[in-house]
């Protein structure tokens, strides 16, 4: 694989030189969750958790877990989490509100959780870091 390229303005790092994005300060966490209920931390907590070690880019308006790609976003609300998971296939779970194919091996599935994940999204969440780690490529 060959090495990020970092954005020199801003510091994030890409999978491809010269990636498309916005340079940005990245915000807090705490700004973030300052209008949620606590159950709303610890789901996102216990979702960081799974996939630790991980960057987490507090963005403007999500919250993105990043390692060659980012993986997963959210975005919290008073009383839910709202965010998505790429994976390299089309998945089933109850908690998928949607799922977009871009391509064969780069699917979004947009989820809406109230209460912590359960074994099965956490083991979706494992391979959605997979393909933060572009895995799926090799």
């Amino acid at each position: 694989m060959r090495p990020l390229w970092t954005c020199p303005r801003c510091g994030r790092t890409f999978a491809s030189t010269n990636q498309t994005h916005t340079c940005a300060a990245l915000g807090s966490l705490e700004d973030h969750f300052a209008r949620s209920a606590p159950v709303v931390r610890e789901i996102f907590d216990a979702m960081r958790a799974h996939v630790e070690p991980v960057e987490v880019l507090a963005e403007r308006t999500r919250i993105a877990f990043h390692l060659r790609m980012s993986f997963a976003a959210f975005t919290p609300s008073r009383d839910r989490l709202d965010g998505h998971l790429v994976l390299a296939r089309s998945a089933q779970h109850p908690a998928f509100r949607k799922v977009e194919v871009y391509s064969p091996r780069n699917v979004l599935h947009a989820f809406r959780l109230r209460e912590p994940p359960d074994a099965e999204l956490l083991a979706l969440l494992s391979e959605a870091r997979e393909v933060g780690e572009q895995r799926h490529l090799g």
